[in-house]
């Protein structure tokens, strides 16, 4: 099942697909374009990888000091970097080299503390798409990106739809691209990540409590590029969704 999180009408509703258009759970039928779309779930603590595609790591390569057997490289973001699809992510002024990442976005669904790899995917509830824009201009070491990078206002889209973890069988087997203007940029496959998503759960739960709500975002394969103003990104994963977002200057945001 596909579901999604709407504003409408001065309230926020759950709506799932009607074709080309979607349904409210009250049962009115909306144009994709008169509601605004949210994160489709209530998200809780929002947990970053970095590097964890392989052919990300190689396309790198010139630029690291890791490798695919170190510890996972992982970061924290804050709400206020989240918005949903169709929305807008602002790109400073001063921003030289500012690019999308298509990642899968793992969603948890129950409570996970010392979980082992082989149960880890009980605690999945199910699974979005995830657009993580980077500026590259302030990265001060690839090891560890910093928050100037990585937690920015409205640089995170989540969407457009949950997918249930019950009908995505093999979530190691999924196709996913990007799109800069109806140009295919990114093209990468989920089989592709160094640590998978059983083993990030196994590892993240061997320190901190996942619960119901926390996202893990797992990466992005290669083939990330310059974004501009105008530009319309979307990041698509086969069964799991297509995430339309716009970049806008700092004047849209009152800079």
């Amino acid at each position: 099942m596909k579901k999604a999180r709407v504003a409408y009408a001065g309230a926020i509703h759950e709506a799932t697909p009607h074709g080309e258009q979607i349904r409210l759970a009250d049962g009115r039928v909306l144009e994709q374009g008169e509601v605004v779309w949210l994160p489709p779930f209530e998200v809780g603590t929002i947990i970053a990888l970095g590097l964890n595609y392989a052919d990300h790591l190689k396309e790198l390569s010139g630029e690291l000091t890791v490798t695919t057997k170190d510890e996972p490289l992982v970061f924290l973001k804050g709400p206020g970097a989240l918005i949903g699809h169709n929305g807008q992510t602002r790109r400073p002024a001063d921003a030289a080299f500012m690019h999308y990442e298509c990642e899968l976005a793992v969603v948890i669904g129950k409570t996970a503390r010392g979980v082992k790899k082989a149960d880890a995917l009980q605690h999945v509830a199910g699974y979005t798409v995830c657009n993580d824009y980077a500026i590259r201009d302030y990265l001060e070491n690839w090891y560890r990106p910093n928050l100037r990078v990585k937690n920015r206002d409205t640089c995170t889209v989540l969407g457009p739809w949950f997918v249930d973890a019950a009908d995505v069988p093999d979530p190691h087997d999924l196709q996913l691209r990007t799109l800069v203007n109806g140009q295919v940029v990114q093209q990468g496959h989920t089989g592709n990540m160094v640590n998978d998503i059983a083993e990030l759960i196994e590892y993240l739960s061997g320190f901190m409590t996942l619960r119901a709500g926390d996202v893990i975002l797992t990466g992005t394969p290669e083939g990330v590029v310059n974004v501009s103003v105008g530009d319309q990104v979307v990041t698509e994963i086969d069964g799991i969704g297509r995430l339309v977002n716009t970049i806008v200057g700092d004047e849209a945001f009152g800079r």
